[in-house]
């Protein structure tokens, strides 16, 4: 379950290559700023988009690569690369390209560096479809803190972008979740999913900063859940705030693996969205 910021980081410690970065972007491109693809003597990691601009940027990091490091650039200038006829792409727009030799002595800065731009999603739930959402995320524009209740219910080897935590009572994890996180809510048991809603609903009213909150079950489920949160004094536009179902609708299957493209998909409308 690694993702491609943990592959550079292992590559790294054996040879020295380029981190080739989208610094900015103008009109119809591949790939969005923050996107990256490090190149190697033989092969690369990521991808900026593929065809043409690819090829290109990975012959100039080749080229940098094949210098002496005392002679190369340690970080170069954006170059600009219009996506038309000169490189055989119909985009139309133009990308921006920096060049960055990098060696093992940056992977510490690399760490940090390549999961700052990823949007926070909280996951609380160490079961079966949570394992299956997690090994999902780490392979897209997410950074994720995993959360259970229960000891020894995570993989011991994860993906730089998976953070784990224990918390008990599980819900008092919800009041240090990063600005901006997406919460899913899918814990062992329905008393503590009640208790993470409850929770979040409480952090929204105070902080308005989950821009999504999503619960796993049945319409039944989430019927019995508004009657208890009702009771709490929740309004019908605070519980509103709760997706549940979770998952784009039209994907059939129980399958945690199917489960997990459904809800992951969700996700990445919520960034479409915002």
């Amino acid at each position: 379950m690694n993702g491609a910021a943990d592959v550079l980081l292992a590559r790294l410690a054996q040879e020295d290559g380029v981190l080739v970065h989208v610094s900015a972007t103008q009109g119809s491109v591949p790939r969005e700023a923050g996107t990256w693809m490090a190149v190697w003597a033989a092969d690369a990691t990521g991808t900026i988009g593929g065809g043409q601009l690819e090829y290109q940027a990975i012959q100039e990091a080749r080229a940098q690569l094949a210098m002496p490091q005392a002679h190369d650039a340690r970080d170069t200038a954006a170059r600009r690369y219009p996506l038309g006829p000169s490189l055989g792409q119909c985009c139309g727009g133009v990308v921006f390209l920096r060049y960055r030799r990098i060696t093992a002595a940056d992977a510490p800065a690399l760490r940090t560096e390549l999961i700052a731009h990823l949007q926070p999603v909280a996951l609380f739930g160490g079961g079966h479809v949570g394992a299956a959402l997690a090994r999902l995320i780490a392979t897209l524009p997410f950074a994720l803190r995993w959360i259970d209740s229960r000891e020894g219910v995570f993989p011991s080897a994860l993906p730089l972008q998976i953070e784990t935590e224990h918390s008990e009572p599980v819900q008092d994890a919800v009041a240090g979740l990063a600005p901006g996180s997406r919460v899913l809510i899918m814990s062992f048991s329905h008393a503590e999913d009640l208790d993470i809603v409850i929770a979040c609903l409480r952090r929204l009213r105070e902080r308005d900063d989950l821009p999504y909150v999503g619960l796993i079950g049945s319409k039944t489920k989430w019927a019995t859940f508004r009657h208890r949160l009702e009771a709490r004094g929740f309004t019908d536009a605070e519980m509103d705030r709760v997706t549940c179902p979770i998952g784009i609708p039209g994907i059939g299957g129980k399958e945690p693996e199917v489960i997990a493209v459904a809800v992951a998909a969700q996700l990445l409308q919520t960034l479409r969205n915002a």
